[in-house]
């Protein structure tokens, strides 16, 4: 599951699925996290991939202020790993539906860009697959919970 630091909040029922033979790799789906960055509370859903219970790469779809983690990322310096969504994705279901292609298509590649190579190994297409679809589900059928952050003066629109 993603690093939670004590001023951070989370809503909704995180899944977590494994994608390799082995189960030491799993994709998961927080529906709501909530965090500041630069002072301003924002959130949204997080995706990511884990290896061996470690995070590795993680996409926090926050709308404007959205990005992800990948490579050699450390959950402790998390900014040493940032990148942009592709330009023109600014909606956060634009940025969970890149996030899931990305985790779909690319796997086994984020993994050994982590460094885990033996685990990149194990990674099953099928059941990357799978673990996507369901994610997808889980997390749509959380209902809107970014909308009611967003009433209950959690996060900023």
């Amino acid at each position: 599951m993603p690093t939670k630091r004590p001023n951070e909040r989370y809503l909704g029922h995180e899944m977590r699925i494994p994608i390799s033979d082995d189960g030491q790799v799993a994709a998961y789906v927080w529906p709501i996290r909530i965090v500041r960055i630069q002072g301003i509370p924002c959130g949204g859903p997080t995706v990511g991939i884990e290896v061996q219970n470690q995070e590795i790469a993680r996409f926090d779809c926050h709308q404007a202020r959205g990005h992800w983690h990948g490579g050699r990322y450390d959950p402790e310096n998390p900014n040493d790993s940032q990148k942009h969504f592709p330009e023109g994705l600014s909606e956060v279901a634009d940025q969970v539906a890149w996030a899931f292609a990305k985790i779909r298509d690319d796997a086994a590649d984020l993994v050994r860009a982590a460094e885990f190579t033996d685990a990149a190994e194990g990674v099953q297409a099928e059941m990357v697959a799978a673990a996507v679809e369901t994610l997808s589900a889980h997390l749509a059928g959380q209902g809107d919970l970014r909308s009611k952050a967003i009433a209950d003066n959690l996060i900023q629109g």
